[in-house]
Formats: structure tokens, sequence, C-alpha cells
């Protein structure tokens, strides 16, 4: 792409404008006459309670109710050697949500009382 946009007659700092990369970085590619990277996403790294990730995920759908605490000392039991936080953290995505009952909102102009009569 920014070889390309550089036979099209774009300066450096056009190409850095229209792609984002640093002037200094357009210049070393047009220089080595190669293409800049394109970076994709990371793969994820594992994590010290991937290997517990199916017994959390059963113990928090079976008992939504269990503390933190408490799945840290099971887990514990289990040779897990990971800190609370990282405990706590993951079952917030698993747990079932509480049901939010809703407000029901209505507006009166200054001096209007409105029953509810709903």
């Amino acid at each position: 792409m920014i070889l390309d946009l550089h036979q099209q007659g774009l300066t450096v700092s056009a190409i850095s404008r229209e792609t984002g990369i640093d002037r200094k970085t357009v210049r070393k590619y047009i220089e080595r006459g190669l293409e800049a990277p394109a970076y994709g996403p990371r793969k994820p790294r594992a994590t010290v309670i991937d290997p517990f990730a199916s017994y959390l995920r059963e113990r928090v759908k079976t008992y939504p109710g269990l503390t933190g605490s408490r799945l840290l000392r099971e887990l514990k039991e289990r040779g897990y050697t990971g800190g609370y936080t990282t405990v706590t953290d993951f079952p917030r995505d698993v747990r079932p949500a509480a049901h939010q009952g809703h407000e029901v909102r209505f507006e009166t102009p200054p001096g209007a009382i409105r029953s509810l009569d709903c």
C-alpha cells in the first residue's frame, strides 16, 4: 500500500497522513522497497486460571451465590496457585445475571399532579 501510494506520486507526509504510519517509517519502507507489516489480533495468552475454568463454570452455574473467597478456597484445594482477584473476575461473565427491575418514568409539567393508576 505504501509503495502503491508512492508510485502514485504522493509525498511521504501525505502517505503518512493517509495510512496513519509515522513519516520515518514510511520513508524506511519506501527506501527498502517493502510493504509495512499488517498486524492482526494477538492470540490470547494462557492464564493461571485456565485449567480450572470448566470447574468454575460448573460451580457458578450450579450455585450462583458462591462468594469469591469460597471459590478460591475450593480452587486452592485443587492446586490453584493464583490470586483472589483472578478468581473473582472470572465468574462475572459466567454468573447468571440477577433480574433487575425497571423504573417507569414519566414527566409532568410543574404544579401538575398525576395519579398512578397504571
